[in-house]
C-alpha cells in the first residue's frame, strides 16, 4: 500500500504543474482503480479445482494458484508440503459485483469442510481446507459464515475448515496456473477420480 501511495504522490508532483486538471484526474483514476479490486485467499484441497471453480464466478477478476501458511520463503511444488504450506488460491474480485460473504459460500459449496485431513483423494495437511483472512472484517465474516454452515444441517460432522491470519502467498509454478483450461482432459479425469464432484452432488444436488 505504501508503494502505491508513494507512486501516486510522485505522479502528482511530476505532472501536476504541467498538466493541471489532467494530472489530478489521472491520480484520481489510479486511486479509484486501486479501490476496486479486493483480495481473498482460500484453501480447499487441490488448487487446480479450487482455481477452476472460482474462475467461473461472476465478479471474480483473477485466480492464482499457490502456496501459503508455511514457514519458509519461495516454496516449490516439490518442497511445499515439507515446509508447512497449504495449496491455496488467491482471488482478486470486484466488491461491487460480489462480496466476501458470497465468496465464502462459493468455497463451502465446492469442497468438504468437515474433512480436516485433506480433500477427497488428496490426503495430508497440505491439502486441508482453510480461510486466510486479510483483515479483521474478513475474520469476523469467516467465523460467522463457518458457524452458520455448522448449524445449517447440511453436515453431520463438525466444520473442520481453519480460519488463519494471512501472511504471505507464493504463486505456484506456471504449469499449475489455469491447469483446467490448459489440460482439460487430464483435469476432467483427475477431478472425477478424486470423488469431489460426486460428493458435491450428494450434498448440494449438483457439482
Amino acid at each position: 500500500m505504501k508503494k502505491i501511495l508513494i507512486s501516486i504522490i510522485a505522479l502528482f508532483l511530476l505532472l501536476g504543474c504541467e498538466t493541471g486538471d489532467s494530472a489530478q484526474r489521472e491520480v484520481k483514476k489510479m486511486t479509484e482503480a486501486n479501490k476496486i479490486n479486493a483480495t481473498a485467499t482460500f484453501a480447499g484441497g487441490c488448487f487446480w479445482c479450487v482455481e477452476s471453480d472460482f474462475a467461473k464466478v461472476p465478479g471474480v477478476l483473477k485466480v492464482v494458484s499457490g502456496y501459503t501458511g508455511g514457514s519458509e520463503v519461495n516454496p516449490t511444488y516439490e518442497s511445499y508440503a515439507a515446509t508447512g504450506h497449504i495449496e491455496a488460491v488467491q482471488v482478486s474480485y470486484d466488491p461491487a459485483k460480489i462480496n466476501y460473504e458470497q465468496l465464502l459460500d462459493v468455497l463451502w459449496r465446492h469442497m468438504d469442510p468437515t474433512d480436516g485431513g485433506g480433500q477427497f483423494g488428496d490426503r495430508g495437511p497440505q491439502y486441508r481446507s482453510a480461510i486466510f483472512y486479510h483483515d479483521e472484517e474478513q475474520r469476523l465474516l469467516a467465523e460467522k459464515s463457518k458457524a452458520s454452515l455448522g448449524k445449517s444441517g447440511y453436515f453431520t460432522r463438525p466444520i473442520a475448515t481453519e480460519i488463519i491470519k494471512f501472511d504471505k502467498f507464493y504463486p505456484a509454478e506456471t504449469y499449475h496456473q489455469g491447469y483446467a483450461q490448459k489440460n482439460p482432459l487430464r483435469y476432467k479425469y483427475y477431478r472425477h477420480g478424486s470423488g469431489r464432484d460426486a460428493f458435491l452432488k450428494s450434498v448440494w444436488g449438483k457439482p
